[in-house]
């Protein structure tokens, strides 16, 4: 089964926000359940690579990845780079300690997952934290290379969700139960969130718009309806766009702000982050008045869009506080 919110694109996901939150929730109830039981939630060292197929993937990838991040290896028994790559990550699973958990897919047995992942070759090595599927890297890479990506994912788990991994124990016995974390309560607007997200998944930009609005109209510090109304409205605006008018309006007037806006709406629905972001400070450069101030307001909204704790957005706020000052 794909999450809903799984996306291999460069754009945010709609549920991202609400992941981190709900993963920070969760694992912190989860460490909070062992503690009353008297136990830690400890796992042994074999419990940190598991087979993984597509009737277990909801349970054993998606449900586990808001505890601690799950690092999945795509492999195949007739792949030879596999078997030089797969017991690399094996052995890095054990000397981590409990920050990741590797789940190996056989692609000849589980083609569902393969395509939905998007894998073209393998060996192919992806991540999912707290519902979101990252791609780490493809073909064997080498350890140093695997290390630094591990090393990311990991950091970014912990600072961004909460996700400080799972206890391992040596005495542990493998497969031994882990505490379940107690449902969340319900949310004084989960139901309008809920309905947003359902009407963006029905195409009904408008419905999902006017959901979020009327979630911020009572609480207007709801950061995952205003991370949702963001990208429903960015999504609304190039709904009936001529992607190739828009672009050759942009190549031929570069020093038009409507034109730049409009491209960068595309470049950002498209996943190309760096460049939607680069195009409206590179306008920003040349105009003035009313057109500049449009500019920066867009760029203001797409980094709504992206998330404020997302580095590239970091670094083009700087670029902005530069080309205005």
């Amino acid at each position: 089964m794909q999450p809903r919110n799984m996306s291999m694109s460069g754009v945010v996901d709609l549920a991202a926000v609400k992941a981190a939150q709900e993963a920070k929730t969760k694992a912190e109830q989860a460490r909070a359940e062992a503690a009353r039981h008297g136990g830690t939630g400890a796992v042994s060292p074999a419990d940190l690579v598991i087979d993984v197929d597509e009737a277990g993937f909801e349970s054993e990838v998606l449900q586990r990845s808001t505890e601690v991040p799950v690092v999945i290896d795509f492999w195949a028994e007739w792949c030879e780079p596999c078997k030089q790559l797969s017991p690399v990550l094996e052995r890095l699973a054990v000397e981590y300690g409990g920050r990741f958990l590797l789940a190996k897919i056989d692609v000849d047995a589980n083609q569902m997952l393969m395509q939905q992942f998007g894998v073209q070759g393998i060996p192919a090595v992806f991540a999912v934290v707290a519902g979101q599927a990252l791609p780490l890297f493809q073909g064997a890479a080498g350890e140093a290379q695997i290390r630094q990506t591990l090393d990311q994912l990991v950091q970014v788990a912990e600072e961004r969700f909460g996700l400080t991994g799972l206890v391992v124990d040596p005495e542990a016995q493998p497969g031994a139960a882990r505490p379940a974390a107690e449902k969340r309560p319900a949310g004084p607007h989960d139901a309008a969130l809920e309905a947003a997200v359902r009407a963006l998944d029905a195409g009904d930009l408008g419905g999902a718009v006017q959901s979020y609005k009327n979630v911020l109209a009572e609480d207007p510090g709801n950061t995952e309806a205003k991370l949702g109304l963001a990208q429903a409205e960015l999504l609304q605006r190039v709904q009936d766009a001529d992607p190739q008018k828009v672009r050759q309006d942009a190549a031929d007037k570069p020093g038009d702000a409507q034109a730049q806006i409009a491209a960068a709406d595309l470049d950002l629905v498209g996943g190309h982050v760096e460049d939607a972001f680069g195009r409206l400070i590179d306008t920003v450069r040349v105009t003035a008045g009313d057109d500049r101030d449009a500019v920066r307001v867009r760029l203001l909204e797409l980094f709504e869009v992206v998330g404020a704790d997302d580095p590239r957005v970091t670094a083009a706020r700087r670029a902005l506080a530069r080309a205005l000052f």
